[in-house]
């Protein structure tokens, strides 16, 4: 049972708590009202891929630990393709047909983090919010098990609402003009980071601990010159010193590293390879105190297992599903000894939210060793290849920028 431990900063930054579950099985949780819970899909096992050497059995490297990307939807067939042939127990949901909503103000501006419902005639629906950009994507079959031909869609902001209804096989995107107010002259970003803490993640974790406030300062350094609030949710597995702990918003970047990021530690594992994902998941969409209207809310999540499929409740795509009907973009960062399953699950959910899939990479990809360089051992092409402290930055200042048009 989560309870409060201690305040993460001074009262200007009062959001900021510690909030720790102990490793003892979970009761179930509260699945998400809209949709039920879909049977486990378990294909036939794809060969696994070897498990790279632990990085607490590497000496600790020095230089820069580099990372690759690829963005799911902006190469949709390519995904769909890798979806086909990776043969791995997850949790199904159908994205194969998707929709394009786009949300404009009288100027033909961009509506950002306009609220939006799409109902069925049956009453089944999913919520999404808009990204900076007035843009969401939506997948009926993810939510309708009736497969209807057609929907209600309904886009509210600041006390406006605007419908529409889309058909399936349209080709064409759904466009709602909605006359809202121009959002605030300061972007607003929630940035969380997801952190698997058990003992392989190690390097990752002293690695993150040293680049994060460099990542900070470059993010508020951005044009758009972003209100910042960090938060932090570690997990391990169930047997461990403890399966959850997180601490809560905070916009004093100094306190949240002093007392949030640099206490963390990698240790345990839960005697197996899967890991407590489900449950961190849950508490980073439902409990953590993300802000309301007009911010940019992302979470960073960095691992090296994929989650439990074998606990019950809460499960992954539930709190995917919720992630995008509260506007929060998943950015799954694989880290050495991911295996497919891993990488089809993060895949997964940066997909579906709008967010993209980063990847260590190494100069030689079997070897994770072998220090920093461009190969990958996970199932992608065309990438782009940075350090990873420039590639966080890169994708934050991507994400704040989809808004800049309607502060102009």
């Amino acid at each position: 049972m989560a309870g409060r431990l201690a305040r993460g900063a001074a009262a200007d930054s009062s959001r900021a708590e510690t909030r720790e579950r102990s490793a003892a099985p979970p009761t179930a949780a509260k699945a998400m009202p809209p949709s039920p819970a879909p049977a486990l899909s378990v294909a036939p096992a794809a060969q696994a891929q070897p498990l790279q050497e632990s990085p607490l059995q590497q000496p600790r490297r020095p230089g820069p630990v580099t990372a690759g990307v690829v963005d799911d939807n902006a190469d949709f067939d390519a995904y769909l393709a890798f979806r086909d042939r990776t043969q791995v127990a997850h949790r199904p949901r159908d994205v194969r047909q998707r929709y394009l909503l786009e949300v404009k103000d009288a100027r033909g501006r961009g509506v950002g983090d306009a609220e939006v419902a799409v109902q069925s005639p049956d009453g089944h629906a999913m919520w999404a919010r808009t990204d900076g950009a007035g843009r969401a994507w939506l997948h009926p079959d993810a939510f309708d098990p009736a497969g209807s031909a057609h929907y209600d869609v309904l886009v509210r902001k600041d006390g406006r609402q605007s419908a529409a209804r889309l058909t399936r096989g349209q080709r064409s995107a759904v466009e709602v003009r909605l006359d809202a107010a121009a959002p605030a002259a300061r972007a607003r970003l929630d940035l969380v980071f997801l952190i698997d803490a058990t003992g392989s993640m190690a390097d990752e974790i002293d690695k993150l601990k040293a680049t994060l406030r460099t990542i900070t300062a470059e993010v508020a350094g951005l044009p758009s010159r972003p209100d910042i609030c960090l938060a932090l949710v570690a997990y391990r597995d169930r047997g461990d010193a403890f399966l959850l702990r997180s601490h809560d918003f905070s916009n004093d970047v100094g306190a949240f590293l002093q007392q949030a990021l640099q206490p963390l530690r990698a240790g345990g594992g839960g005697g197996d390879y899967a890991e407590a994902m489900n449950e961190a998941l849950h508490e980073t969409v439902h409990q953590l105190s993300w802000r309301g209207d007009g911010a940019t809310r992302m979470v960073v999540l960095l691992a090296d297992a994929p989650p439990h499929l074998d606990y019950g409740a809460p499960h992954y795509d539930d709190d995917m599903l919720a992630a995008l009907g509260k506007g929060i973009k998943i950015f799954g960062v694989g880290a050495s000894g991911l295996d497919r399953r891993g990488e089809y699950i993060q895949r997964q959910m940066a997909q579906y939210t709008g967010g993209r899939f980063v990847f260590l990479t190494y100069a030689d990809a079997q070897r994770p060793g072998s220090g920093p360089g461009r190969e990958t051992v996970h199932d992608v092409k065309n990438y782009s290849v940075d350090t990873l402290d420039r590639l966080i930055v890169r994708l934050v200042a991507d994400e704040l920028a989809k808004g800049s048009a309607g502060r102009g």
